[in-house]
Protein backbone atom coordinates (compact mmCIF):
# COMPACT_ATOMS: atom_id res chain seq x y z
CA UNK A 1 0.00 0.00 0.00
CA UNK A 2 1.79 3.57 -1.04
CA UNK A 3 1.23 5.83 1.30
CA UNK A 4 0.98 9.24 -0.49
CA UNK A 5 2.11 12.07 1.97
CA UNK A 6 2.93 14.92 -0.35
CA UNK A 7 -0.39 16.65 -0.92
CA UNK A 8 1.93 20.12 -1.08
CA UNK A 9 2.80 19.13 -4.62
CA UNK A 10 -0.40 18.03 -5.71
CA UNK A 11 -3.36 16.13 -3.99
CA UNK A 12 -5.61 13.36 -6.01
CA UNK A 13 -7.86 14.77 -8.29
CA UNK A 14 -11.41 14.53 -6.60
CA UNK A 15 -14.05 12.67 -8.12
CA UNK A 16 -16.39 15.88 -8.20
CA UNK A 17 -13.34 17.48 -10.39
CA UNK A 18 -13.42 14.39 -12.81
CA UNK A 19 -16.66 14.01 -12.90
CA UNK A 20 -17.37 17.54 -13.76
CA UNK A 21 -14.76 17.88 -16.39
CA UNK A 22 -14.93 14.47 -18.49
CA UNK A 23 -18.43 15.03 -20.63
CA UNK A 24 -16.37 18.61 -21.35
CA UNK A 25 -13.54 17.44 -22.69
CA UNK A 26 -15.65 16.27 -25.75
CA UNK A 27 -17.09 18.92 -26.48
CA UNK A 28 -15.91 21.48 -28.98
CA UNK A 29 -17.58 25.04 -27.78
CA UNK A 30 -15.21 28.01 -27.33
CA UNK A 31 -16.04 30.27 -24.73
CA UNK A 32 -15.65 33.58 -27.23
CA UNK A 33 -17.71 32.24 -30.18
CA UNK A 34 -21.59 33.85 -30.60
CA UNK A 35 -23.28 30.94 -31.37
CA UNK A 36 -24.87 28.26 -28.64
CA UNK A 37 -21.78 25.82 -28.13
CA UNK A 38 -19.65 29.12 -27.63
CA UNK A 39 -22.23 30.67 -25.34
CA UNK A 40 -22.38 27.70 -22.89
CA UNK A 41 -19.15 27.23 -22.53
CA UNK A 42 -19.03 30.78 -21.68
CA UNK A 43 -21.95 30.41 -18.89
CA UNK A 44 -19.89 27.33 -17.53
CA UNK A 45 -16.70 29.58 -17.10
CA UNK A 46 -18.79 32.61 -15.37
CA UNK A 47 -20.62 29.76 -13.34
CA UNK A 48 -17.40 28.86 -12.42
CA UNK A 49 -16.27 32.21 -11.68
CA UNK A 50 -18.66 33.25 -9.28
CA UNK A 51 -18.03 29.95 -7.36
CA UNK A 52 -14.47 30.93 -7.12
CA UNK A 53 -15.66 34.80 -5.87
CA UNK A 54 -18.00 33.54 -3.34
CA UNK A 55 -15.34 31.31 -1.68
CA UNK A 56 -13.14 34.10 -0.96
CA UNK A 57 -15.90 36.62 -0.74
CA UNK A 58 -15.24 39.21 -3.71
CA UNK A 59 -16.33 40.24 -7.04
CA UNK A 60 -16.31 37.73 -9.79
CA UNK A 61 -15.08 40.19 -12.17
CA UNK A 62 -11.89 39.94 -10.03
CA UNK A 63 -11.67 36.16 -10.78
CA UNK A 64 -8.42 35.99 -13.65
CA UNK A 65 -8.17 32.42 -14.23
CA UNK A 66 -4.42 31.44 -14.91
CA UNK A 67 -2.76 28.21 -16.00
CA UNK A 68 -2.00 27.82 -12.00
CA UNK A 69 0.28 29.55 -9.04
CA UNK A 70 3.00 30.01 -10.44
CA UNK A 71 1.40 32.19 -13.40
CA UNK A 72 -0.90 33.97 -11.47
CA UNK A 73 2.41 35.00 -9.04
CA UNK A 74 4.41 36.16 -11.95
CA UNK A 75 1.17 38.13 -13.27
CA UNK A 76 0.72 40.21 -9.83
CA UNK A 77 4.24 40.76 -9.86
CA UNK A 78 5.18 41.71 -13.70
CA UNK A 79 1.69 43.17 -14.24
CA UNK A 80 1.89 45.91 -11.08
CA UNK A 81 2.16 49.18 -12.43
CA UNK A 82 4.31 50.86 -9.88
CA UNK A 83 8.05 51.00 -9.13
CA UNK A 84 9.28 48.17 -6.79
CA UNK A 85 8.23 44.82 -5.78
CA UNK A 86 9.37 43.93 -1.66
CA UNK A 87 8.78 39.99 -0.97
CA UNK A 88 9.37 37.89 1.94
CA UNK A 89 12.82 36.01 1.93
CA UNK A 90 10.68 32.39 2.20
CA UNK A 91 8.52 32.93 -1.04
CA UNK A 92 7.93 30.33 -3.36
CA UNK A 93 10.60 30.50 -6.65
CA UNK A 94 7.81 31.99 -8.77
CA UNK A 95 7.87 35.01 -6.42
CA UNK A 96 11.61 35.02 -5.56
CA UNK A 97 12.39 35.39 -9.46
CA UNK A 98 10.30 37.74 -10.80
CA UNK A 99 11.00 41.77 -10.36
CA UNK A 100 12.14 41.93 -6.35
CA UNK A 101 13.72 44.58 -5.18
CA UNK A 102 14.28 44.01 -1.57
CA UNK A 103 13.74 40.64 0.53
CA UNK A 104 11.84 40.83 3.97
CA UNK A 105 13.48 38.39 6.26
CA UNK A 106 12.03 36.06 8.41
CA UNK A 107 13.27 34.87 12.13
CA UNK A 108 14.01 31.09 12.90
CA UNK A 109 10.41 29.75 12.72
CA UNK A 110 9.92 31.44 9.61
CA UNK A 111 7.89 34.37 10.06
CA UNK A 112 7.82 37.60 8.68
CA UNK A 113 10.23 40.48 10.30
CA UNK A 114 6.99 43.20 10.63
CA UNK A 115 9.43 46.06 12.08
CA UNK A 116 11.93 45.15 8.80
CA UNK A 117 8.46 45.44 6.40
CA UNK A 118 7.30 48.61 8.06
CA UNK A 119 11.50 50.49 7.98
CA UNK A 120 11.43 49.15 3.81
CA UNK A 121 7.84 50.71 3.13
CA UNK A 122 9.18 53.81 5.08
CA UNK A 123 12.28 54.34 3.64
CA UNK A 124 11.13 55.04 -0.18
CA UNK A 125 7.54 56.20 -0.76
CA UNK A 126 7.48 55.02 -4.59
CA UNK A 127 4.40 52.92 -5.27
CA UNK A 128 4.83 49.61 -3.93
CA UNK A 129 3.56 45.92 -4.16
CA UNK A 130 4.67 44.07 -1.62
CA UNK A 131 4.44 40.13 -2.15
CA UNK A 132 4.07 37.78 1.10
CA UNK A 133 2.26 33.86 0.97
CA UNK A 134 -0.34 32.97 3.57
CA UNK A 135 1.60 29.66 4.08
CA UNK A 136 4.59 28.88 3.54
CA UNK A 137 4.85 25.40 1.40
CA UNK A 138 7.85 23.28 2.51
CA UNK A 139 6.85 24.42 6.31
CA UNK A 140 3.37 25.21 6.01
CA UNK A 141 4.38 28.37 8.29
CA UNK A 142 1.30 31.02 8.29
CA UNK A 143 2.20 34.47 8.16
CA UNK A 144 0.37 37.25 9.35
CA UNK A 145 -0.88 38.61 6.85
CA UNK A 146 -3.69 40.87 8.77
CA UNK A 147 -1.04 42.55 10.48
CA UNK A 148 1.32 42.85 6.97
CA UNK A 149 -2.02 44.21 5.44
CA UNK A 150 -2.35 47.11 7.98
CA UNK A 151 1.60 48.13 7.61
CA UNK A 152 0.51 48.01 3.60
CA UNK A 153 -2.66 50.79 3.86
CA UNK A 154 -0.11 52.87 6.39
CA UNK A 155 2.02 53.22 3.24
CA UNK A 156 -0.15 52.84 0.54
CA UNK A 157 1.22 50.10 -1.15
CA UNK A 158 -0.63 46.67 -2.22
CA UNK A 159 -0.26 43.38 -1.29
CA UNK A 160 -0.06 40.89 -2.82
CA UNK A 161 -0.28 37.08 -1.19
CA UNK A 162 0.05 33.66 -2.45
CA UNK A 163 -2.51 31.56 -1.30
CA UNK A 164 -1.76 28.43 -3.24
CA UNK A 165 -1.23 25.94 -0.28
CA UNK A 166 -3.68 28.17 2.07
CA UNK A 167 -7.07 27.24 -0.04
CA UNK A 168 -8.69 24.34 1.33
CA UNK A 169 -7.32 24.11 4.56
CA UNK A 170 -9.27 27.28 6.50
CA UNK A 171 -11.40 30.17 5.52
CA UNK A 172 -9.82 32.74 3.20
CA UNK A 173 -11.36 36.05 3.51
CA UNK A 174 -9.64 38.55 0.98
CA UNK A 175 -11.13 41.89 2.51
CA UNK A 176 -11.44 40.65 6.36
CA UNK A 177 -7.51 40.22 5.77
CA UNK A 178 -6.67 43.00 2.99
CA UNK A 179 -5.69 40.89 0.64
CA UNK A 180 -5.52 43.12 -2.71
CA UNK A 181 -4.01 39.99 -5.12
CA UNK A 182 -4.11 36.40 -4.11
CA UNK A 183 -2.94 33.82 -6.04
CA UNK A 184 -4.52 30.35 -6.18
CA UNK A 185 -4.24 26.65 -7.77
CA UNK A 186 -6.68 24.00 -8.35
CA UNK A 187 -4.76 20.37 -8.32
CA UNK A 188 -3.60 21.36 -4.70
CA UNK A 189 -7.23 21.11 -3.51
CA UNK A 190 -8.46 18.14 -5.52
CA UNK A 191 -8.90 20.06 -8.71
CA UNK A 192 -7.10 19.27 -12.46
CA UNK A 193 -3.63 20.68 -13.05
CA UNK A 194 -3.32 23.01 -15.01
CA UNK A 195 -5.59 25.93 -13.74
CA UNK A 196 -5.38 28.35 -11.08
CA UNK A 197 -6.58 32.13 -10.34
CA UNK A 198 -5.04 35.49 -9.37
CA UNK A 199 -7.96 37.34 -8.14
CA UNK A 200 -8.61 40.98 -7.23
CA UNK A 201 -10.32 42.26 -4.37
CA UNK A 202 -10.90 45.47 -7.04
CA UNK A 203 -11.69 44.13 -10.43
CA UNK A 204 -11.22 47.32 -11.76
CA UNK A 205 -6.96 47.26 -10.68
CA UNK A 206 -5.04 47.65 -13.47
CA UNK A 207 -2.70 45.13 -14.22
CA UNK A 208 -0.09 44.85 -17.54
CA UNK A 209 -1.01 41.40 -18.97
CA UNK A 210 1.73 38.70 -19.31
CA UNK A 211 -0.26 37.17 -22.51
CA UNK A 212 -1.76 39.68 -25.21
CA UNK A 213 -3.33 38.60 -28.29
CA UNK A 214 -7.51 38.34 -27.20
CA UNK A 215 -9.34 40.31 -25.01
CA UNK A 216 -10.31 37.10 -22.89
CA UNK A 217 -10.14 37.45 -18.90
CA UNK A 218 -11.21 41.42 -19.05
CA UNK A 219 -7.89 41.71 -21.32
CA UNK A 220 -5.51 40.27 -18.45
CA UNK A 221 -4.52 37.07 -20.06
CA UNK A 222 -5.17 36.43 -24.04
CA UNK A 223 -5.95 32.89 -25.20
CA UNK A 224 -8.86 30.14 -25.11
CA UNK A 225 -9.94 29.52 -21.77
CA UNK A 226 -9.39 26.00 -20.87
CA UNK A 227 -13.03 24.85 -19.94
CA UNK A 228 -12.84 21.58 -18.91
CA UNK A 229 -10.53 22.59 -16.05
CA UNK A 230 -12.06 25.95 -14.80
CA UNK A 231 -15.09 24.01 -14.65
CA UNK A 232 -12.85 20.93 -12.52
CA UNK A 233 -11.39 23.90 -10.20
CA UNK A 234 -14.88 25.00 -9.15
CA UNK A 235 -16.23 21.67 -8.77
CA UNK A 236 -13.37 21.14 -6.16
CA UNK A 237 -14.28 24.47 -4.43
CA UNK A 238 -17.57 23.22 -4.27
CA UNK A 239 -16.47 19.95 -2.63
CA UNK A 240 -14.05 21.22 -0.01
CA UNK A 241 -17.02 21.31 2.44
CA UNK A 242 -16.57 22.57 5.73
CA UNK A 243 -13.33 23.50 5.47
CA UNK A 244 -12.48 24.43 9.27
CA UNK A 245 -13.98 20.76 10.01
CA UNK A 246 -11.25 19.69 7.47
CA UNK A 247 -8.46 21.97 9.00
CA UNK A 248 -9.25 20.36 12.52
CA UNK A 249 -9.59 16.84 11.31
CA UNK A 250 -6.16 17.27 9.45
CA UNK A 251 -4.59 18.93 11.99
CA UNK A 252 -5.56 16.14 14.87
CA UNK A 253 -3.73 13.53 12.24
CA UNK A 254 -0.75 15.54 11.54
CA UNK A 255 -0.72 16.22 15.83
CA UNK A 256 -0.62 12.49 16.15
CA UNK A 257 2.05 11.46 13.66
CA UNK A 258 4.41 14.14 15.14
CA UNK A 259 4.41 13.22 18.67
CA UNK A 260 4.36 9.39 17.90
CA UNK A 261 7.25 9.41 15.93
CA UNK A 262 8.93 12.29 18.66
CA UNK A 263 8.07 9.59 21.09
CA UNK A 264 10.06 7.01 19.15
CA UNK A 265 12.77 9.38 17.90
CA UNK A 266 13.46 11.98 20.20
CA UNK A 267 16.34 13.84 17.77
CA UNK A 268 13.55 14.38 15.46
CA UNK A 269 13.67 18.28 14.50
CA UNK A 270 10.70 19.87 13.51
CA UNK A 271 11.25 23.48 11.20
CA UNK A 272 8.75 25.67 12.02
CA UNK A 273 6.84 23.80 14.29
CA UNK A 274 6.89 26.35 16.80
CA UNK A 275 4.79 28.64 14.85
CA UNK A 276 1.75 28.84 13.33
CA UNK A 277 1.22 25.98 10.49
CA UNK A 278 -1.29 24.86 8.07
CA UNK A 279 -3.20 21.69 9.55
CA UNK A 280 -1.36 19.00 6.91
CA UNK A 281 1.96 20.18 7.09
CA UNK A 282 5.19 19.01 8.93
CA UNK A 283 8.40 19.77 8.09
CA UNK A 284 10.91 17.11 9.71
CA UNK A 285 14.73 16.64 9.86
CA UNK A 286 16.71 14.01 11.35
CA UNK A 287 20.08 15.28 12.72
CA UNK A 288 22.74 12.87 10.52
CA UNK A 289 20.63 12.15 8.28
CA UNK A 290 20.32 13.55 4.66
CA UNK A 291 16.77 14.49 2.95
CA UNK A 292 17.78 12.19 -0.40
CA UNK A 293 19.05 9.18 1.93
CA UNK A 294 15.78 9.49 3.83
CA UNK A 295 13.56 10.17 0.69
CA UNK A 296 14.88 7.17 -1.26
CA UNK A 297 14.53 4.85 1.44
CA UNK A 298 11.09 5.74 2.06
CA UNK A 299 10.31 5.45 -1.42
CA UNK A 300 11.16 2.09 -1.34
CA UNK A 301 9.02 1.26 1.29
CA UNK A 302 6.41 3.09 -0.98
CA UNK A 303 6.06 5.96 1.29
CA UNK A 304 5.74 9.23 -1.02
CA UNK A 305 7.09 12.85 0.57
CA UNK A 306 9.47 15.54 -0.50
CA UNK A 307 12.64 16.98 0.60
CA UNK A 308 11.44 20.65 0.13
CA UNK A 309 9.40 22.33 -2.50
CA UNK A 310 7.84 20.10 -5.51
CA UNK A 311 9.43 23.14 -7.57
CA UNK A 312 12.91 22.04 -6.27
CA UNK A 313 12.85 18.58 -4.90
CA UNK A 314 14.89 16.95 -7.69
CA UNK A 315 17.96 19.31 -6.93
CA UNK A 316 20.36 18.76 -4.57
CA UNK A 317 20.65 22.25 -3.49
CA UNK A 318 20.02 23.00 0.47
CA UNK A 319 16.58 24.46 1.01
CA UNK A 320 16.02 28.54 0.72
CA UNK A 321 13.60 28.48 2.80
CA UNK A 322 15.26 26.79 5.68
CA UNK A 323 19.00 28.74 4.73
CA UNK A 324 16.16 32.36 5.14
CA UNK A 325 15.37 30.79 8.64
CA UNK A 326 19.01 30.52 9.70
CA UNK A 327 18.36 26.75 9.74
CA UNK A 328 21.78 26.13 7.55
CA UNK A 329 22.25 22.77 9.78
CA UNK A 330 19.15 21.57 8.31
CA UNK A 331 18.58 23.15 4.62
CA UNK A 332 20.11 19.62 2.83
CA UNK A 333 18.21 17.64 5.63
CA UNK A 334 14.23 18.67 5.85
CA UNK A 335 11.15 16.51 4.66
CA UNK A 336 8.27 17.63 4.47
CA UNK A 337 5.28 15.70 4.82
CA UNK A 338 1.84 16.60 3.67
CA UNK A 339 -1.81 15.68 4.22
CA UNK A 340 -4.99 15.95 2.57
CA UNK A 341 -8.82 15.46 1.66
CA UNK A 342 -8.36 11.82 0.61
CA UNK A 343 -5.86 11.12 3.70
CA UNK A 344 -6.56 8.09 6.20
CA UNK A 345 -6.26 7.44 9.88
CA UNK A 346 -4.92 4.15 9.36
CA UNK A 347 -2.26 5.92 6.72
CA UNK A 348 -0.77 8.12 9.32
CA UNK A 349 -0.31 4.60 11.97
CA UNK A 350 1.24 2.73 8.89
CA UNK A 351 3.47 5.98 8.15
CA UNK A 352 4.40 6.00 12.17
CA UNK A 353 5.56 2.21 11.95
CA UNK A 354 7.16 2.52 8.81
CA UNK A 355 9.17 5.80 8.94
CA UNK A 356 10.15 5.15 12.49
CA UNK A 357 11.97 1.66 11.39
CA UNK A 358 13.47 3.28 8.32
CA UNK A 359 15.30 6.15 10.51
CA UNK A 360 16.21 3.34 13.43
CA UNK A 361 17.94 1.12 10.61
CA UNK A 362 19.60 4.14 8.76
CA UNK A 363 21.00 5.59 11.95
CA UNK A 364 22.03 1.96 12.54
CA UNK A 365 23.73 1.75 9.39
CA UNK A 366 25.47 5.35 10.00
CA UNK A 367 27.06 4.42 13.27
CA UNK A 368 28.16 1.33 12.38
CA UNK A 369 29.91 2.87 9.56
Amino acid sequence: MTLYFDYNATAPLRDAAWNSMVELLRQPGNPSSVHRTGRQARRLIEQARETLAGHLGVDPAGVIFTSGGTEANNLALTGFSGDRVIASAVEHPSVLRGPVERHIPVDDQGVVNLAALAGMLGEDLRPCLVSVMLANNETGVRQPIADIAALCRDYSALLHSDGVQALGKGAIDMKALGIDLLSLSAHKIGGPQGVGALVLRDPDLKLAPLLVGGGQERRHRAGTENVAAIVGFAAAIEDLGDVEAEAYRLAALRDHLEQACLAALPDLVFLGGRAPRLPNTSCLAVPGLPAQTLLMALDLADIAVSAGSACSSGKLAPSGVLLAMGQDNFANAALRISLGWATMASEIDLFIERFCAIVHRLQAEHRAA
